[in-house]
């Protein structure tokens, strides 16, 4: 597994002008090491699997709140714990047009 060292998100492979690249979600790229080795083990199992297909937020709860990036008035909404404990969790928004994502402490 291989991790965007931008925004940390997983990396997926793709090719890229006839070059293997590993590529996020938000579109950084860095080249894949042709030396490297991957194990790939077949002990997993189809119920540890989490795939998403379509908009990111599908399945989240939506909310009325404006995008800053497109002005769309529609957002899903999730909270994650990125602080200590004893502090409050954050909201973070996802345009469900645009996908766009946010915190509500950005403002």
């Amino acid at each position: 597994m291989e991790f965007c060292d931008e925004c940390g998100s997983m990396m997926k492979t793709q090719e890229v002008d006839g070059v293997e690249m590993w590529v996020c979600s938000e579109g950084h790229q860095k080249p894949k090491d042709p030396d490297a080795s991957y194990v790939v083990t077949e002990g997993q199992e189809a119920s540890e699997v989490i795939e998403s297909a379509g908009t990111e937020g599908s399945g989240l709860p939506v909310t009325d709140e404006r995008c800053p990036k497109c002005g769309n008035d529609e957002a899903f909404w999730y909270m994650q714990q990125i602080r200590s404990a004893d502090e409050s969790e954050t909201r973070f928004f996802v345009c469900t047009e645009c996908e766009h994502t946010w915190r509500e402490d950005d403002n």
